[in-house]
């Protein structure tokens, strides 16, 4: 049961996570004075009229990749409905951590400038969008799970 609609968002809150790594969180801040792009990997700077990748965030960047694989993870857990819940919900709570920690991440490479719109990158909207689908996949496995039980009903 792989091709059921709630796989589909948990694969689509998947790949915005993953999309983390290719834009930017916060771009145009000044970093020690120069001018920076604060992507989940690291800040990259511009050294003389080129792209540097000055700061890098390793446990951030691993922790990405490991919070992005949790709703594929998720999707083969198909016979087990009720347990695809309780991970949903247990991976929006990881999320919302996940996303305070960057917030802090982002506040304390800036010197704790106030970041404006228009210094907001994409990547500060990615993880609300995954949290979004993920409970577009959770209410979908709650009907699945109600349907099952209504044909149960009937035997």
């Amino acid at each position: 049961m792989i091709q059921r609609i709630q796989s589909i968002y948990l694969f689509i809150a998947s790949l915005a996570l993953f999309a983390l790594y290719l834009f930017p969180l916060v771009h145009g801040v000044d970093v020690n004075g120069t001018p920076s792009m604060i992507k989940v990997t690291g800040v990259y700077q511009n050294v003389n009229g080129a792209e540097a990748h000055t700061i890098v965030f390793v446990a951030l960047s691993i922790l990405t990749a490991a919070i992005a694989l949790l709703p594929i993870i998720i999707i083969f857990f198909y016979q087990h409905r009720s347990r695809q819940v309780a991970l949903g919900w247990s991976t929006i709570l990881v999320i919302i951590g996940y996303s305070f920690w960057v917030a802090q991440t982002v506040k304390e490479i800036t010197n704790g400038v106030v970041v404006g719109t228009n210094n907001m990158g994409i990547g500060l909207f990615l993880a609300p969008i995954a949290i979004v689908f993920i409970i577009l996949a959770v209410k979908a496995i709650q009907r699945d799970e109600k349907l099952v039980r209504s044909a149960d009903r009937l035997r």
